[in-house]
């Protein structure tokens, strides 16, 4: 990454030590932004620490310049959580920690209370639209919105922190998941890797690919796309497949119900459950369509804008923040479109959108790809997100610009 800080952030934040702790480094966008940001602190001159139970990303994580501290982050266990708060501070002493930054509920209370008892600035990031109608789980988490100063993902999340959290008013910064364009363009794709991903999937080169990439949990609305192919199958789009990647961890129950529900759609083979991808740009290449079907609100819409920089059609779920990533009417005109809205939970308007998106001929696509890969690269890119994110702490180390 070149460096595009500011000479004042760099004197802020050079030779200070920035801690985040999140429960694993696995796949997920909380994670990848951890990495991100670890690797923006380097180039600043700081030193960049993550406390974790370990994951697949630990060793990116030190590729790219930054400490992996192994720490029982993934607890939710009371007892455990009051342990590790002494753990986390005498960490924080030891390691001469400035700031320390929690990414999701559990250690952001074990962070809260380390580093109220060390005096050090605590920030938080809002990854989630957690939901919660008691004042128990309120309360829960309520923690999110504690930090000296708060990162919301996406304008959604930030007027949904501040209608439930109203004390965090003035202390909460709006700044969207940011995508690497070196990563997520076309031209940085092998047509090597689209060919494997498409053997591993067991799609013949003359099929078509209509893209869900999110782990296997109901709400992530993977009955609704099984119930849209059905539809299509019947309107004679025999040569689509339908892929949903993404891990089930350890939902077993629910891969069952989908493997039934396909069965019994007579969709076997059309619609294929594919586990984890690692290489999600060759998987947005190698797709006609991206869809994100969620029926309950997303706090941001990564796959979306990922997908957009690629090239790829999107429809996505008109709900929570994906709502954001996407151009589309009445919001825009029509020649302004970059993907489509849809209802949740609506399988026959999905359906209708694809019809759409599966219809397009190459001189309209070109032109909708092009808007959308202007679009995304705007307002998402990985270097804003590391800029405003750096800019808050060294707001809070007394060096803003």
């Amino acid at each position: 990454m070149t460096s595009p800080f500011q000479p004042s952030r760099r004197s802020a934040l050079a030779g200070r030590t920035i801690l985040q702790i999140i429960p694993e480094l696995q796949t997920g966008g909380a994670e990848r932004t951890t990495i991100d940001i670890a690797a923006a602190l380097t180039e600043a001159g700081a030193r960049a620490l993550v406390a974790s139970q370990g994951g697949r990303l630990v060793s990116e994580l030190q590729a790219k310049g930054g400490w992996w501290i192994p720490f029982p982050a993934k607890t939710k266990n009371p007892l455990a959580m009051m342990s590790n708060i002494g753990l986390l501070a005498d960490l924080m002493q030891k390691e001469g920690v400035d700031i320390i930054h929690a990414r999701s509920r559990a250690p952001a209370w074990v962070a809260y209370g380390a580093a109220r008892r060390m005096n050090r600035a605590f920030v938080t990031t809002y990854h989630g639209a957690y939901s919660g109608k008691s004042s128990l789980k309120i309360f829960y988490n309520s923690v999110m919105a504690r930090g000296d100063a708060v990162i919301a993902n996406s304008s959604f999340t930030g007027h949904r922190i501040a209608r439930l959290h109203p004390f965090a008013a003035g202390k909460i910064h709006v700044i969207p998941r940011g995508t690497d364009f070196h990563i997520f363009t076309p031209s940085a794709v092998d047509p090597k890797r689209v060919q494997k991903l498409r053997q591993d999937w067991g799609v013949a080169p003359d099929e078509r690919i209509v893209l869900l990439a999110a782990r296997l949990t109901e709400w992530k609305g993977q009955k609704i796309l099984i119930n849209a192919a059905k539809v299509l199958k019947g309107k004679g789009f025999d040569d689509v497949r339908y892929i949903l990647a993404g891990d089930a961890q350890g939902r077993d129950g629910y891969v069952k119900e989908l493997e039934s529900e396909i069965a019994r759609l007579n969709l076997t083979g059309i619609v294929k459950l594919v586990g984890h991808c690692s290489d999600m740009p060759a998987a947005f290449k190698a797709a006609t369509a991206v869809t994100v079907t969620s029926t309950e609100p997303e706090a941001f819409g990564r796959s979306a804008v990922e997908a957009q920089a690629m090239g790829t059609p999107v429809i996505v779920t008109d709900l929570g923040a994906v709502p954001e990533t996407v151009l589309a009417p009445p919001d825009v005109e029509e020649s302004a479109r970059t993907g489509w809205r849809v209802p949740p939970a609506d399988a026959p308007a999905l359906a209708q959108a694809l019809e759409h998106v599966l219809g397009m001929g190459a001189n309209a696509r070109e032109r909708l790809s092009q808007q959308a890969q202007v679009h995304v690269g705007r307002s998402f890119s990985l270097e804003r997100m590391c800029q405003d994110t750096l800019d808050v702490y060294a707001n809070l180390l007394g060096g803003s610009d």
